[in-house]
């Protein structure tokens, strides 16, 4: 029963995202179909991610009133709604409106189902919370494949449109499951958004530890292809690859870093990461041979992805069941916001002192991190971790 409720979950997800990700592949039929620069489509892109930052904290406090589950439905619905309004959008206006709705849909989704499906499976978090992403994360490999093979039968908007099919179909197929199969007691509504907040040392501690490779990551996979074209001289399809490579390392780092979460020592293990991205970007700026570019690139998407499912499953492992979903929310809106600056920041650095030197910063600027928190939980211990309170 728990199982068909995660399976449905996965199925959701994977189109929560895809809904988010869709819009980078489009980005020249857009600019095409609508006479737009790049700088007016690349702002459509922008209010996706905006999107999904935006609601994440109000719906924190929402979730003090309203269960879970009923917030991922309703997700579900708004992100069918937006995806038919976006198909069918005839301006760049329209397509922005739509573009923000898409984002505010996944959004609220992630906030409230992320601590849902902790809650499924309370003794392997991280596993499930791991799989959970690692369906959202096939969206970003496969999405340019689905763009691309909608493009040659159909127009753009059909992309939309079809997802808004799936949305609303995957959402429907939920609300029977969840009507057949009751939810544990504790993936019901938050009680208190107030005491959320009163766990605010071991949110800053994850804000941090998320916060600070993922505001290098946004700038690095962003400028990746135009990175490795124009410093490291490769040619256009294999940097395109490269890239694809990226994030299909995500998949097997969100599966196995889950599981990584369960069973290793909470704050080692994010530290570690902190020093595998690092050392892995830093790696990437000294490669030189083909070989050795193509093993900084998985190493990057695979270390990049992993911190997800394990401060998720840190933060959920530290806190109450009826914490959670409000100090993820809180958690989850703060990081987003702070890490959607990255791109816009490493290009400043890298018009200004040039890639190599912007990713060296980067990557000194994360291993600085890891060392003062490293220095820390030496000294004094970190807060949180699993078995920190009661269930």
């Amino acid at each position: 029963m728990t199982r068909r409720t995660f399976g449905t979950l996965c199925g959701l997800v994977f189109l929560i995202n895809l809904g988010r990700v869709a819009f980078a592949p489009l980005v020249p039929t857009i600019g095409s179909e609508f006479g737009a620069s790049p700088a007016v489509v690349g702002s459509v892109t922008t209010l996706v991610w905006l999107g999904s930052a935006l609601p994440r904290i109000p719906v924190g406090y929402l979730l003090t009133r309203v269960p879970r589950h009923y917030v991922v439905l309703g997700s579900g619905l708004v992100l069918a709604a937006a995806a038919t309004f976006t198909g069918s959008a005839e301006s760049i206006r329209a397509l922005r409106i739509g573009a923000l709705s898409i984002g505010l849909a996944s959004g609220a989704y992630f906030v409230a189902a992320v601590p849902l499906v902790a809650e499924l499976f309370p003794s392997g978090r991280g596993r499930a919370i791991g799989i959970h992403g690692a369906a959202s994360q096939l969206a970003a490999v496969i999405a340019p494949g689905v763009v691309v093979g909608v493009l040659l039968v159909s127009g753009w908007g059909d992309v939309f449109r079809l997802l808004a099919v799936g949305a609303l179909a995957v959402t429907a197929v939920l609300f029977v499951v969840l009507r057949r199969d009751p939810l544990p007691a504790s993936a019901g509504a938050d009680r208190d958004f107030r005491s959320a907040l009163s766990h605010w040392r071991v949110i800053l501690l994850v804000i941090v530890v998320v916060a600070a490779p993922g505001f290098v990551w946004q700038g690095v996979f962003n400028f990746y292809v135009t990175y490795l074209t124009g410093t490291k001289g490769l040619s256009t399809p294999f940097a395109n690859s490269l890239l694809t490579v990226v994030f299909a390392a995500g998949l097997p780092a969100f599966w196995f870093g889950g599981q990584l979460a369960d069973r290793l020592p909470q704050i080692p293990y994010l530290l570690g990461i902190l020093v595998s991205f690092a050392g892995s970007l830093l790696g990437l700026v000294v490669a030189e041979s083909a070989v050795t570019i193509v093993a900084a690139t998985v190493a990057i998407g695979f270390v990049a992805h992993a911190m997800f499912p394990a401060a998720d499953t840190f933060l959920l492992d530290s806190l109450p069941a009826d914490n959670r979903a409000s100090a993820y929310a809180v958690f989850s809106g703060i990081a987003l916001l702070f890490e959607s600056t990255g791109s816009g920041a490493l290009g400043v650095a890298a018009e200004r002192a040039g890639f190599d030197a912007a990713f060296v910063a980067g990557g000194l600027g994360v291993l600085t991190v890891a060392v003062v928190l490293g220095t820390l939980h030496a000294g004094r211990g970190l807060p949180g971790g699993r078995g920190t309170v009661g269930q």
